[in-house]
């Protein structure tokens, strides 16, 4: 019997996973499977792929299947598909951990509450990831279960990153900025060494390009500053969220155009971005096949955004030697790329066309004076990792309470 960690990423809509070999700390070459249940709450498409991209599973489930329902069903498929392997434990990304949470945590009732307290600030995420650690604990209670955090990370930046130009007695109450996407940069800082060398440890920033999007300085691989502020909604432009907006614009729809705050919200969350400013999609791929001028510009002003916000990390750092692209689109839009770079010249970012093109991984020229490269994220494999050293299978972790865990 082989020890097994399961990965859970649970959305509204949808709950992807992961399993991962737990005997030893998990490597790429660990995976056991993959997939996700897509379509929660109508009709669930439940598919699941082996490390070797076989197709393990291709199914509907039955009408209005909830998180509950994906969950056993995943369960149980486990526990037929791979009867050599037992569950050791399952690690959760959890969006938002607060100030508290610097570190992943086993998950107890006290962590359970605070994460609750926090779903205000990451209201698209924070619910759906406690209605899978929920499920599991019903459905699995002897499970071990932990809870990663996506703004984790962020946690070596200076105060003054974080801070916001408000009267002390509500920044005390922990509005601040937090920053998110941390699972895929710290999985891309502990790759760096291997794919940029030496220069992982210099100025870098790291773009996370997806349909959620940011933008993260480091130095000596850790946090310096991020466009993510409180909240995910800050900084790049998105697939439907607005990025960085004058506080005034939200004053001025409640005050004078008589929007409620629940249509505010669900604005800026889920009808802006690339979505509201093209009028056609919130995916890349369709905004550059397309012909549509709205299309075009919303291309146009996603690469702005991610021109100024490079500027502003690049000061922050005290200059730049290296840029680096991850996620969906920063990882398969070689066009994005180029134009990111293309505005970048002035920073010294000199693009080998080519080497865009091909998907290498290095794909500025050997002259540029700062480098660019592409790294694919695996944020999957990072909280497999974090899992494992929180289980019997690092025991120098197993007995810290969990305010003392720390991120290795």
């Amino acid at each position: 019997m082989s020890d097994a960690i399961l990965v859970l990423n649970a959305g509204s809509s949808s709950v992807k996973f992961s399993i991962f070999e737990g005997h030893e700390r998990p490597g790429p070459k660990g995976l056991v499977c993959d997939g996700e249940f897509d379509g929660i709450g109508h009709r669930v498409h439940f598919v699941a792929r082996s490390n070797s991209e076989k197709a393990l599973i291709d199914q509907y489930l039955t009408g209005g299947a909830t998180h509950e329902d994906a969950l056993a069903t995943l369960l149980s498929w486990v526990e037929s598909q791979f009867p050599n392997h037992r569950l050791l434990a399952a690690g959760h990304r959890v969006v938002h951990g607060g100030s508290r949470y610097t570190s992943p945590v086993r998950i107890d009732s006290s962590v359970i509450g605070e994460l609750h307290r926090l779903i205000p600030l990451a209201p698209l995420h924070q619910p759906h990831n406690l209605a899978a650690i929920a499920a599991i604990s019903k459905l699995h209670p002897q499970l071990l279960q932990v809870a990663c955090f996506d703004t984790a990370f962020h946690h070596t930046q200076p105060e003054v990153a974080a801070a916001f130009a408000l009267p002390r007695a509500i920044t005390v109450q922990g509005v601040r900025r937090y920053g998110f996407h941390g699972l895929s940069y710290e999985y891309i800082a502990s790759e760096m060494p291997d794919v940029v060398g030496p220069v992982a440890d210099g100025r870098v920033v790291v773009a996370h390009l997806g349909s959620g999007a940011s933008m993260c300085a480091m130095h000596r691989r850790k946090s310096v500053a991020t466009t993510m502020g409180f909240t995910a909604l800050d900084g790049l432009v998105m697939g439907t969220r607005s990025g960085t907006l004058d506080p005034g614009v939200i004053l001025y729809l409640i005050q004078e155009k008589g929007m409620t705050p629940q249509a505010v919200s669900d604005l800026l969350y889920h009808s802006s971005g690339l979505l509201g400013v093209s009028g056609i999609s919130d995916d890349m791929r369709t905004l550059l096949a397309s012909d549509d001028p709205l299309a075009a510009s919303a291309v146009t002003l996603f690469v702005y955004r991610i021109s100024r916000e490079l500027g502003s990390l690049a000061a922050s750092l005290g200059g730049l030697d290296a840029l680096v692209f991850t996620a969906g689109i920063g990882e398969h839009a070689p066009e994005i790329r180029r134009r990111a770079c293309q505005q970048a010249s002035w920073l010294g970012i000199e693009l080998d066309d080519a080497a865009n093109a091909s998907g290498a991984a290095r794909i500025s020229t050997p002259a540029s004076k700062v480098s660019a490269w592409v790294i694919p994220t695996n944020e999957d494999l990072m909280i497999a990792r974090h899992t494992w050293h929180l289980t019997e299978g690092d025991a120098k972790y197993a007995n810290l309470p969990n305010d003392r865990q720390t991120r290795k």
